[in-house]
């Protein structure tokens, strides 16, 4: 009879559960209080009435029940910050292994990209029992990746990357929403997430013939003349990107910043915002010449790129030498 009016959405994630149980006990508390100083009320009002002949009684206060009222509350609502630091945190740190999908928000569709190539519009594929951290921004203005199953909501914002990442434990197909106003459309922006055993989600991704995302970045760094400028050698006026992910970088101006994703994408489209110590800020601007399909691409190259080994020059990696072809620009991006 309930199965048709369920309290809330089927719980898809491991992460469903402790979100679930933190809103119910703010529900609860909630109604707990609500009826606390509803009887209050009642019991005062009636206890406490106006009477013919009797004349009040002047209360001073009670330093105890003050007190009381004041510390319970106070370890009540340390509490409930504790427990959402906890989920929050977690949410924000995903595992090293996680599988990363590229997404492109835009008035009004969800366009995802998969590392092994694949591309799909409002609706994305994923194998059960894998960890999914999503790497997205939006193509014009604000919007909110939701999955209601999965308990995760995150901002898309243009002209930056944002996270969520999710592990999904129950294969079904489950909604996805944009939940930020976003022009005249939103209500259209819609989709569904696929989570598929994981010999069918190979099946589905053998389906069709791809190239690895990171070799697409592989390709346009080739294209755009990038490797002229960084070289694995000491001649190159950038620096060497072999590594360089998830590292420290310091930079002319003394600080040091950690080469995320962030960083490649501002050091592609305004590369004089954050200029490498050694180097000067020659890179021109990409800022409106490079898609945000492209950013991403070039973003996956990147982070593709390991340490050099014996016989192997920094510059390369499991998608191929960057060599530029012999008709390169004279001007090139340089992540700085």
């Amino acid at each position: 009879m309930f199965d048709n009016f369920p309290l809330w959405p089927v719980r898809a994630s491991s992460g469903a559960a402790t979100v679930d149980a933190l809103y119910i006990f703010l529900v609860a508390l909630s109604a707990f209080m609500s009826f606390a100083i509803f009887t209050m009320i009642l019991v005062f009002a009636v206890r406490f009435r106006h009477r013919k002949g009797v004349e009040a009684e002047q209360i001073e206060g009670s330093l105890a029940l003050e007190t009381t009222w004041s510390v319970i509350p106070f370890f009540i609502f340390l509490f409930i910050f504790a427990w959402g630091a906890v989920i929050y945190f977690r949410e924000r740190t995903p595992p090293r292994s996680a599988m990363e999908i590229y997404v492109v928000a835009k008035q009004w569709m969800w366009k995802l990209q998969h590392e092994e190539g694949q591309r799909e519009i409002n609706e994305l594929h994923i194998p059960v029992g894998r960890d999914i951290r999503m790497i997205m921004t939006s193509q014009d203005v604000i919007h909110s990746f939701y999955v209601p199953a999965f308990r995760i909501k995150q901002d898309v914002l243009p002209g930056r990357y944002t996270m969520a990442w999710f592990h999904p434990t129950k294969p079904g197909t489950y909604h996805l929403f944009c939940a930020e106003y976003c022009g005249t459309q939103h209500s259209g922006m819609i989709g569904q997430v696929v989570v598929m055993e994981p010999a069918q989600y190979e099946a589905w991704l053998s389906g069709s013939p791809n190239v690895p995302l990171a070799e697409t970045g592989q390709k346009i760094f080739a294209e755009l003349g990038c490797s002229t400028c960084h070289r694995p050698d000491t001649q190159g006026r950038g620096p060497d990107l072999a590594g360089v992910f998830g590292k420290p970088v310091m930079l002319e101006d003394g600080r040091t910043v950690v080469a995320d994703e962030n960083y490649v994408r501002e050091s592609i489209l305004n590369p004089a915002s954050k200029v490498v110590q050694g180097f000067k800020p020659i890179m021109p601007v990409f800022q409106g010449i490079v898609s945000e399909e492209q950013l991403s691409a070039l973003v996956a190259y990147v982070k593709s790129l390991g340490q050099p080994g014996p016989g192997q020059t920094a510059g390369t990696s499991s998608a191929g030498p960057s060599n530029p072809p012999a008709n390169e620009p004279a001007h090139e991006p340089k992540v700085q």
